[in-house]
């Protein structure tokens, strides 16, 4: 789908930079070289060129390129100007660039809704570009990467037309048994391919705490007693005074975060409020908000006061704990409180002994909960909540009665994995039977 009008945007990062690329895209984008640039250029060739204005002065000089459709990203004829990236030169461009008949300005992502429109991309890539743009971390980059070329939508595809054969099968089963070249019996083979859909299906939609770890953080929280060392450990991680830290019990009161880059995995690490029975009314929001938050954490680093151990009570949550001993420096050479067997690690704050370990051992456990679900995972909520249904109609599949209503559970299931790449095409289901049977000779 070629559009009748071209956009145009800033197609490079905020400015002032060292250089600005101003990108137009659809009919008009030859017409924009040839005005601007005085003529056309060479395909895929990057031309120096003087950039001027309609009425003929000089904007800036730079490079242009061209690729025309459909071998562009949009699918459509592209253009784009590369030129110093100083805010008047860029105005400039797109102002003139705007200023001509059947050119307008982009709106937000449009350049890669025509590259999906256009067949260039599908749903999941589109949204691995997303993430490619906003990547933080080395995983991040590495996840989107791996969508963005086309691994989770071979996936989805490939379970796709797993569905779309065994719906042909059965539907060629019931019309046309009567047929030399169709087979006999082919519901065995098909109900126990489903039956192993539906366990890869449900194994890959596990993975989805995983996809969850890598594009939002793996949670760190940080619990224990009033005076454990919790805000201190805190503000050591962060590597600033984010946290208050007195003497006084009670200080912390909100959930403070912050969010580490450790090997290359996004880790976010939230202080908490210390527990302790009979607090104030304020202090009692504090630790429930607290215990909230362990519940739903990956990590529980549970601190104890090696010099005067008081026991946090009991955390209910499913997270991994490591139980810390804290102040290793007040310690020194005497007996550690509850001996030192009793904890995963001892820190101090104070002269950094034990960080560097706790935070590989964290970095450790991250990625181990990250590996622990394979390569290709759910990257959209979007995804597992189709690929449920699809599940949810497999199973009613296997369980129903009538080869037409079975039939028609493999249809939508087959539907529900085409929305999450957004090609939902009937003409698959006709193609399959047309290619296998002698159907209508």
């Amino acid at each position: 789908m070629i559009s009748a009008q071209s956009i145009v945007a800033l197609s490079s990062g905020r400015l002032p930079a060292g250089i600005a690329v101003i990108r137009i895209s659809g009919p008009r984008s030859r017409f924009a070289i040839e005005t601007i640039a005085g003529g056309m250029v060479k395909d895929r060739v990057a031309t120096l060129r003087k950039f001027r204005a309609t009425e003929g002065s000089v904007i800036d000089n730079g490079l242009v390129l061209f690729f025309p459709g459909p071998g562009s990203f949009t699918g459509e004829d592209v253009a784009e100007f590369h030129v110093h990236g100083g805010r008047a030169v860029s105005m400039k461009m797109l102002e003139t660039i705007a200023g001509f008949d059947g050119v307008r300005h982009a709106e937000p992502g449009e350049f890669t809704r025509r590259a999906f429109l256009n067949g260039k991309l599908d749903l999941v890539e589109t949204e691995a570009l997303a993430d490619l743009v906003n990547a933080e971390t080395e995983a991040q980059r590495r996840f989107a990467v791996q969508n963005a070329e086309g691994a989770q939508s071979a996936l989805y595809s490939s379970w796709r037309r797993r569905l779309i054969h065994a719906r042909a099968m059965i539907e060629a089963e019931i019309d046309f048994a009567d047929e030399d070249d169709v087979p006999g019996s082919v519901s065995d083979a098909v109900w126990s391919d489903v039956r192993a859909m539906i366990g890869e299906i449900g194994h890959h939609i596990d993975g989805f705490h995983a996809a969850e770890i890598i594009r939002d953080g793996y949670e760190v929280v940080i619990l224990g007693a009033p005076n454990a060392g919790k805000s201190s450990l805190f503000n050591a991680l962060a590597r600033r005074e984010a946290a208050i830290v007195t003497d006084e019990p009670g200080t912390t009161r909100d959930l403070l975060e912050v969010v580490l880059d450790l090997k290359g995995m996004r880790v976010r690490i939230t202080d908490t409020a210390g527990l302790r029975a009979a607090p104030g009314k304020v202090e009692a929001i504090g630790i429930e908000k607290a215990r909230a938050k362990a519940r739903g954490a990956d990590l529980l680093l549970l601190l104890e006061d090696m010099v005067d151990p008081v026991d946090a009570g009991l955390v209910p949550s499913d997270a991994q704990i490591l139980k810390i001993g804290t102040k290793a420096d007040l310690v020194g050479g005497q007996q550690l409180a509850g001996g030192p067997k009793d904890y995963d690690a001892v820190i101090s704050t104070r002269d950094g002994t034990g960080l560097t370990d706790l935070l590989d051992d964290v970095a450790r456990r991250a990625a181990a909960e990250i590996g622990r679900a394979g390569d290709i995972l759910p990257s959209r909520l979007r995804h597992v909540e189709l690929l449920d249904e699809t599940k949810g109609f497999l199973t009613s599949a296997l369980s129903g009665h009538g080869q037409e209503l079975r039939a028609e559970e493999l249809r939508l299931a087959a539907d529900r994995l085409g929305r999450i790449v957004g090609a939902v095409d009937v003409e698959d289901l006709l193609d399959v039977i047309f290619s296998q049977f002698c159907i209508g000779k």
